[in-house]
């Protein structure tokens, strides 16, 4: 089983900056992919950037330029550098650890981290 810890989530001003991080334990490896969704209050949950073993990222369009997604394998934690925070970046934030193809092995979440932008 996979255990993910978010943290770093708040209340900050339109503009700003927040850091987002998610520590993983238990039984995961480097070979996970690892991305941040979040989910604003009525939408679905969506993609906001993610992260293979190898380094690859990929990120929502809404994102582009202004998140930096990253890990530490050596920490098993991942990290979500969030500049220019609009207010339609308010949403929770959750962390997300997908298993390689081959893995029978589940998906796993935390629990979710609040990120609020308004002035």
């Amino acid at each position: 089983q996979v255990q993910l810890v978010e943290s770093g989530g708040g209340l900050v001003q339109p503009g700003g900056s927040l850091r987002l991080s998610c520590a993983a334990s238990g039984s995961i490896n480097n070979r996970y992919t690892m991305g941040w969704y979040r989910q604003a209050p009525g939408k679905q949950r969506e993609l906001v950037a993610a992260i293979t073993s190898g380094g690859s990222t990929n990120y929502a369009d809404s994102v582009k330029g202004r998140f930096t997604i990253s890990r530490d394998n050596a920490k098993y934690t991942m990290y979500l550098q969030m500049n220019s925070l609009k207010p339609e970046d308010t949403a929770v934030y959750y962390c997300n650890a997908e298993p390689p193809s081959y893995s029978s092995r589940p998906s796993s979440w935390g629990q979710g981290t609040q990120v609020t932008v308004s002035s």
